[in-house]
């Protein structure tokens, strides 16, 4: 029993003594009888007297258990507050996987961004012969020297595996109006890297729809450029798109860049210098210093000027031109009048990177600037995809030679066999992978979404390239060209993990650009304007995790 209850109970007891003690006092008054008996236990000033204090205790006692549920409600309200606070300053969230810290005004976030893709291929190649007679061959990366020429391992491609892309960064929101990322990079092609930055950029959003990017990154230079290798149909890229790409936009390329988009639009303009980590001149040489980096700029229109009744349709064009190409080499030490060394290169190995030999390869082209202009166009229609796009490159030589140009292109389809439809990305104006609609789940009957790819691309980088069994001219370059057809099916588990399997065939035809018998003899080690290429198959399999 609460304090509440004892007093109401004394109360009452104290009420049924008044009562009885009242009582003979009245019937005495009335009959004049005798005094009240002795024993009657309690007088009434008394019983008036215990009433009194037992309402003040009772009164004292309701004011006790306001104060106490008055507390209770304080406290109560404390925490609620504690919690609303806390909750209003920070929240942190997994979606796909990513690790994802922000304020609940959303001014500022951080996420955790990683990528593994471990790649296994097998080079399926005739047996290498003799070096005297077979004559297949990897060009020269720098120019004519016994030490660059790698005369045998065309004729043995590695079949092995690769961490392609092993990447770990940040990325988020800053203050509302601010984006940045900082990325590094352990993959590589044909063997991974110590690391590097592949990506550390910092964007600016307040002028919407406008937007302003700063650092190192790829600029926007057509459909295959700027669709996530994450969500990637194919193991690689086609061969033009990176031999287009890697002139003056790229990867790990220091720029600035103003663009703008809408649901149906995009447009952007960069200017470029060099790359992090090589030389700006596009060969696979390692880090060095230059005399002077490059200048570049590129720029990019595109938009989806239809998209009803489940099509959309994409046309786009961009180009990018190098106003100074890098100085490798500096004034002249002879004491003549100073010269430099400023060339274009364009270089590329197959569709696949586990072997990076490059065995198409123009070698370095003297050259004041450089150019590529292309095309792009795609149709969508629910869970299928058909993708092209044309470049060209041109170079403008400083060494009086008339100034070359190449050509390539690339179509290619998609079928996602489960239903779903490839995510076109508004901000770079590409197709993305899909939204999984059944994530893998061996307990529920769920095999996540299939997709089937088939690709065709030719690359051609050779110019008046001449007469099979004759030397190449002053004019010629012969750097080899380049068809590729893959198929290739994609399994994605959840939007976190994927596996890939690829098929490709590799036709390489070059001859060899030896300029006269003593260079075939001592640097090519095959007879003048041989057939230095070959065809081969390549069976692939990439296992991802991207969050």
């Amino acid at each position: 029993m609460t304090a509440l209850s004892h007093a109401r109970t004394l109360r009452a007891l104290a009420l049924a003594g008044l009562m009885c003690s009242a009582a003979p006092a009245a019937l005495a008054q009335a009959v004049a009888t005798a005094p009240a008996q002795a024993g009657s236990g309690i007088t009434q000033e008394q019983a008036l007297a215990l009433t009194a204090r037992l309402d003040a205790l009772e009164q004292e006692n309701q004011n006790l258990e306001a104060q106490v549920a008055d507390l209770k409600a304080q406290v109560s309200g404390g925490e609620r507050e504690i919690r609303d606070e806390v909750a209003g300053q920070s929240k942190i969230t997994l979606p796909n996987g990513r690790p994802t810290f922000a304020t609940a005004d959303g001014k500022f976030s951080a996420s955790l961004r990683g990528v593994v893709q471990l790649d296994t291929s097998v080079y399926d190649q005739r047996s290498p012969g003799p070096i005297a007679t077979d004559l297949r061959r990897d060009g020269p990366a720098l120019g004519a020297s016994t030490s660059n020429v790698d005369a045998a391992h065309a004729r043995d491609l590695k079949t092995g595996t690769l961490f392609r892309r092993a990447r770990l960064g940040i990325d988020g929101v800053a203050f509302g109006d601010w984006d940045y990322r900082i990325l590094l990079d352990f993959g590589g092609s044909g063997v991974e890297n110590t690391g590097q930055f592949y990506e550390a950029w910092l964007q600016y959003n307040g002028l919407a729809p406008a937007h302003i990017k700063v650092g190192e990154f790829p600029p926007s230079l057509g459909l295959d450029d700027q669709a996530s290798t994450n969500g990637m149909p194919f193991l690689e890229r086609a061969v033009i798109s990176d031999l287009s790409r890697g002139l003056a936009a790229g990867d790990t390329r220091i720029a600035a860049q103003a663009f703008g988009y809408g649901d149906h639009w995009l447009a952007a303009a960069a200017v470029t210098g060099r790359t992090v980590g090589t030389l700006s001149t596009g060969t696979a040489s390692p880090a060095a210093q230059t005399y002077g980096d490059q200048l570049g700029f590129t720029g990019r229109l595109a938009g989806t000027p239809y998209h009803d009744n489940g099509f959309l349709v994409h046309v786009g064009a961009n180009g990018s031109y190098v106003d100074r190409p890098a100085n490798t080499a500096g004034p002249g030490t002879n004491g003549a009048t100073p010269i430099t060394a400023q060339t274009i290169a364009f270089a590329n190995t197959p569709e696949i990177r586990v072997d990076g030999t490059k065995l198409i390869n123009t070698g370095n082209i003297p050259a004041r600037h450089a150019s590529t202009l292309g095309g792009e166009f795609a149709v969508q229609h629910s869970n299928v995809l058909l993708q092209g796009e044309y470049q060209r490159l041109g170079v403008q030589r400083s060494d009086g030679q008339p100034d070359p140009d190449f050509t390539g292109y690339y179509v290619s389809a998609t079928w996602m066999i489960t239903g779903e439809s490839r995510r076109y990305n508004n901000q770079t104006a590409a197709f993305d992978a899909p939204n999984i609609a059944h994530p893998f789940d061996w307990r529920g009957g769920q095999w996540g979404a299939w997709e089937l790819a088939a690709r065709y691309s030719e690359a051609d980088l050779n110019y008046k390239a001449g007469a099979a069994g004759a030397a190449q001219s002053a004019a010629g370059i012969r750097g080899g060209d380049e068809q590729n057809l893959s198929i290739g099916v994609n399994w994605y588990w959840n939007a976190f993990a994927r596996v890939m399997v690829d098929y490709a065939h590799v036709r390489i035809d070059r001859l060899s650009p030896a300029t006269s018998a003593t260079a075939a003899s001592t640097i090519w080690l095959a007879p003048l304007g041989a057939q230095i290429g070959q065809n081969f198959n390549v069976w692939s399999v990439r296992t991802q995790f991207a969050f």
